[in-house]
């Protein structure tokens, strides 16, 4: 990845794979089920897996309304 010092976006369907040191300061596009997401590769990330930074599920919140109608 740094041979050339290109910070193009590489796009990857594993997410298994561990970070490098070496992906330090790069983008990957890890793919969540639907689309790929780009992750920027900080020094932080290096030993974590990259689909730890790319969610598969949107979390929209609990329903405001159920909590009104329990507590009466």
């Amino acid at each position: 990845m740094n041979a050339s010092d290109e910070k193009k976006v590489v796009k990857t369907w594993s997410r298994a794979s561990t970070i490098l040191p070496d992906f330090v300061g790069h983008t990957i596009a890890v793919h969540d089920g639907r689309k790929h997401v780009p992750v920027y590769i900080t020094e932080d990330m290096v030993g974590h897996k990259l689909g730890e930074f790319a969610p598969t599920r949107l979390f929209r919140g609990h329903n405001k309304s159920d909590k009104a109608t329990e507590l009466q």
